[in-house]
């Protein structure tokens, strides 16, 4: 059986279970196969080698430094070296961009053989990171040509037969995600960054922040049957603090500035709040996964991009020193935390779920008091193959829940046409009901109760819990 056989059964199976009730009524039947998921946490991690910041591709580069002196074999294997400390047996993601890949230089030649050597001690997977976002800059089959050719590259420097299962794509359309899994026979990568709006440039905002087969309409939207379905398991790079991530932009990465993209990530809480008050968001921010997470999902994942050069802009110790901390203390409080490379995630998780129609995410938090993680909100996320909605409240005034995001994934959704530098398409957002970002006059938060009522009945059929706040 194929794998679009194994959606259509899914389906069909999903369907006799929705006509007996509530459609997710259906998710007990995935305990019958062996799910290597649930009850695990994981860690995703990559260390990005670049030569420019902003690096779409070879002639194409948005902001004109080069850090080539930044990146030493020295840097990254100290970096590599704080990620073993007391995590022997985790691995991460190496990812290439194309310019990095066949530089002739000395210092990549050299992080490209300790990158094979990492594979060959640890485990590592080396893949490809497309530059920063391409779908925005690229044409779609320059994007695919590129792709293969990357792989090309990685096969001949690592050897025998080599192929990533992952590739670390940033921003993939939906056309790019098909051609890797039909192409070249990939199907995971990291293609989109789940609530990501006017940071670095761009956004694509409306996705799931977890896995999901995306659809040949939208890179964003949840493969709704087997007529959109790819085959390509679609993953996020970098997990964030919801409470941060509900509103657009940034102003800048210290305690008293706003930043969307707060969570995990080196740059906006290390960086910008110190080890110690970084540490303590980055902890609140996991522990939404692996802790109330864990126990609505059955499963909890982290995921992370740390750039090489960070060892040089900011220090050598300040960087590994962060990296010690988070992965001791990850190991410490959660010791079951399993480190595994992208393409190993990715491939557990497909193992797990043949379609969209068994998965069904949950997440409450409560801010962390840190900077915008405002403690007095709480925010509810429901993600699934229907919809994603948000609710959010102040928990220690006892204020109604408000929708603050309804994406419906049952409508219809279009991408941008093909970009090219000279004229990028930035915004290739999946926005129709409410969007967090409350970028338009339709986005102002409203009760449950307020929603349209063809809009509360398709969430109420469900999610019906949800019915003592209407």
């Amino acid at each position: 059986m194929n794998r679009r056989e194994m959606v259509k059964g899914s389906l069909i199976a999903g369907a006799a279970a929705t006509m007996m009730g509530n459609p997710l009524a259906a998710l007990p039947q995935i305990g019958a196969r062996v799910n290597k998921v649930r009850g695990q946490r994981f860690v995703t991690l990559c260390i990005m080698i670049r030569t420019t910041p902003w690096e779409v591709s070879r002639d194409v580069k948005l902001l004109d430094r080069d850090e080539s002196a930044w990146h030493t074999l020295e840097g990254v294997r100290a970096l590599r070296e704080a990620f073993a400390t007391d995590n022997p047996d985790g691995k991460l993601t190496w990812g290439f961009t194309l310019n990095s890949l066949d530089d002739k230089r000395t210092n990549y030649q050299q992080i490209r053989a300790y990158a094979v050597e990492c594979h060959h001690r640890f485990g590592d997977e080396i893949s490809y990171f497309p530059g920063y976002f391409p779908a925005m800059y690229l044409p779609r089959e320059r994007i695919n040509r590129e792709m293969t050719e990357a792989l090309q590259i990685i096969t001949a420097f690592v050897g025998n037969g080599y192929r990533p299962q992952a590739i670390m794509g940033g921003f993939l359309s939906a056309n790019n995600l098909q051609y890797l899994a039909e192409k070249e026979n990939i199907h995971v990568a990291h293609a989109v960054i789940w609530s990501q709006h006017a940071i670095d440039g761009g956004g694509a905002d409306g996705s799931p922040s977890y896995p999901f087969y995306p659809s040949t309409e939208h890179f964003c939207k949840p493969a709704q049957g087997p007529s959109d379905f790819i085959d390509c398991a679609n993953l996020d790079g970098w997990t964030m603090d919801f409470i941060c991530a509900r509103r657009s932009g940034a102003l800048d990465h210290k305690l008293t500035g706003y930043n969307s993209r707060r969570g995990v990530g080196p740059i906006e809480t290390y960086l910008g709040w110190g080890l110690d008050l970084g540490h303590r968001e980055v902890m609140h921010t996991q522990a939404l996964h692996f802790d109330e997470g864990f126990a609505r999902n059955g499963y909890g994942w982290v995921t992370n991009i740390w750039e090489a050069q960070l060892v040089y802009e900011f220090g050598l110790d300040l960087v590994c020193s962060a990296m010690r901390m988070w992965v001791t203390d990850t190991k410490k409080r959660w010791p079951d935390t399993r480190f595994v490379t992208f393409g190993e995630y990715g491939t557990l998780w497909r193992e797990a779920y043949p379609s969209n129609h068994d998965w069904n995410y949950s997440f409450l938090e409560r801010g962390s008091g840190l900077g915008d993680s405002y403690n007095n909100l709480e925010i509810e996320w429901f993600m699934n193959r229907n919809f994603r909605l948000a609710l959010l409240r102040d928990w220690q005034s006892d204020t109604p829940r408000q929708v603050i995001d309804l994406t419906r994934y049952d409508l219809a959704a279009q991408e941008p046409a093909d970009p090219s530098p000279e004229h990028p398409h930035k915004n290739w957002d999946l926005m129709n009901r409410i969007n967090q970002k409350q970028l338009r006059p339709q986005d102002t938060p409203r009760p449950l109760r307020a929603l349209d009522p063809n809009d509360l009945a398709f969430v109420l059929a469900t999610l019906p819990q949800l019915r003592p706040y209407v």
